[in-house]
């Protein structure tokens, strides 16, 4: 039997990865704290995810910028007058919920970006209640998701906590081109907090008021959308992708980054980064193929400023296919939103043309929390044997990648060893040493942790200085002298297998 949120909640708690922020006073709906073993795989996930993007060009860049943000960047982005979500209400109960959210748990079907109009007919066409109370549901309104704030004695400058971390990049761009010696395409990346007043939030990290976005904007000329220096890299790389077209099958299909060009109109540029970011799902995250796609939204679906979007989805014990991010070609409509409202040029001139032009937008967009949760989920197996718990990792993303034992704790000499090899290996790698109980004990519990090699020090390793390394994903034990450790750990952090180490 499939595991449920409640469940893994309940785990990801007793372990110290995931649990409600201000927990003894009740807890706060949509806000969640990290705990040691949370906050460290949260790190691996954005530090990998940090090495694959910024690798992609030379003038890919990071920055770190402020969660509170003036009140005119969200009028030029548009967030003041369109930024809300479809309220549902019970006319007894008095239940909040998004009305999307609603109609596709009780209908099954995607109802994203309806009106309200569209949303009380299914409602009212299929005879939708309450499913709390059965009551009869009143008709749909909007809600606005911005965290308004007042800053200064005297509150004159209205503010807001930025809803998405993508405005930030906006109105870093002018100042960034400049200092990166005016070169196109140039990419900002931020991986930080954004801030929206969910009506509903709800499956644990999932939905959130409080979540953290990693993110990567690349601003270039229009006129090269077409064009990828390094397209025949990927052009036959086979993409799970789920078209408007495949919708009334619901079946994935499997095309290659020529054919969407091709035959789906798809511009190079764009299906360059899908690809890249496909391969980060599978050669990274190692997740299984079949459990993510590529689904792209229509016109009803996306933001009406997006050219092509596609929603990066991983198919999730309880929920299904879950949108962790997506691929937006956002065109120049946010540039020249703050041009206009700060009054400030966002045009740049290209030195080889001459042509003069505001640069287009293609956003890569990660929940760096929905990507976390997916790793936990998918991660998660019930070892029915053992009667145990084991958190399957990738290697660069486990909380720790080794631990150490000593076998017999009240040997002193062994303890010594173990020490000596555990302080050694701590510089290199995310390591923790564990004498508590039975050695039968400690690797069930490293198991629970996701730690993929356990090192157990014995008294062979007083006489030939030799080791027993236990690999998680198999069970398998072999044994190598201490003083090649750190090579041998190397070469399975990087991807060699178990059985080959020797």
């Amino acid at each position: 039997m499939a595991i449920t949120t409640k469940e893994l909640g309940s785990f990801f708690k007793k372990k110290g990865f995931i649990y409600p922020s201000s927990e003894i006073y009740g807890g706060v709906a949509g806000l969640y704290d990290y705990g040691h073993l949370g906050t460290k795989l949260k790190h691996n996930f954005e530090n990998s995810w940090r090495k694959f993007f910024l690798s992609l060009n030379d003038n890919f860049f990071e920055i770190e910028t402020a969660n509170i943000m003036h009140g005119k960047v969200f009028e030029a982005s548009g967030h003041l007058k369109n930024f809300y979500d479809p309220l549902v209400r019970c006319s007894k109960c008095g239940l909040l919920e998004r009305a999307d959210h609603f109609i596709e748990r009780e209908l099954k079907t995607r109802a994203e970006g309806l009106s309200s109009e569209d949303y009380d007919k299914l409602i009212n066409d299929n005879n939708l209640k309450c499913h709390k109370c059965k009551s009869k549901l009143l008709p749909v309104t909007v809600f606005n998701l911005m965290f308004p704030l007042e800053m200064g004695a005297l509150s004159a400058n209205k503010s807001y906590l930025r809803p998405e971390t993508a405005q930030s990049p906006y109105v870093n761009f002018r100042l960034q081109y400049e200092m990166q010696r005016k070169k196109l395409p140039m990419g900002l990346a931020l991986i930080g907090r954004a801030y929206r007043n969910e009506i509903s939030p709800r499956n644990l990290t999932l939905r959130q008021r409080e979540f953290t976005q990693a993110e990567l904007q690349i601003f270039f000329n229009p006129d090269n959308i077409v064009n990828h220096p390094d397209f025949e890299s990927i052009k036959n790389v086979k993409l799970r992708t789920l078209m408007e077209e495949d919708r009334k099958k619901g079946e994935v299909v499997e095309r290659t980054a020529i054919e969407l060009v091709e035959k789906h109109n798809l511009p190079k540029f764009y299906v360059y980064h899908l690809a890249k970011i496909q391969q980060f799902y599978f050669d990274i995250m190692k997740i299984p193929v079949k459990k993510f796609r590529l689904y792209q939204l229509d016109d009803k679906e996306k933001a009406f400023y997006n050219k092509y979007h596609f929603d990066l989805e991983i198919d999730l014990t309880e929920h299904g296919f879950t949108e962790v991010g997506g691929l937006h070609y956002r065109t120049d409509h946010d540039l020249t939103g703050h041009q206009k409202v700060s009054k400030q040029k966002m045009e740049v001139m290209e030195e080889e043309s001459g042509k003069r032009f505001i640069p287009h937008v293609l956003e890569l967009s990660f929940g760096v929390d929905r990507n976390v949760y997916s790793l936990l989920d998918l991660g998660y197996e019930e070892d029915q044997e053992r009667g145990n718990v084991t958190l399957n990792f990738p290697r660069s993303m486990t909380p720790f990648f080794c631990a150490v034992f000593p076998l017999v704790k009240k040997d002193e000499n062994l303890v010594a060893k173990s020490r000596e090899i555990y302080n050694e290996l701590k510089s290199c790698y995310s390591c923790v040493y564990d004498a508590a109980a039975s050695i039968g004990r400690r690797y069930a519990r490293q198991d629970e942790l996701g730690t993929k090699i356990c090192i157990t020090v014995d008294s062979q390793s007083l006489e030939d200085d030799t080791v027993t390394l236990r690999e998680l994903d198999s069970r398998s034990q072999i044994r190598v002298k201490s003083s090649e450790l750190n090579n041998v750990l190397y070469k399975y952090y990087l991807g060699e297998e178990f059985e080959k180490l020797v």
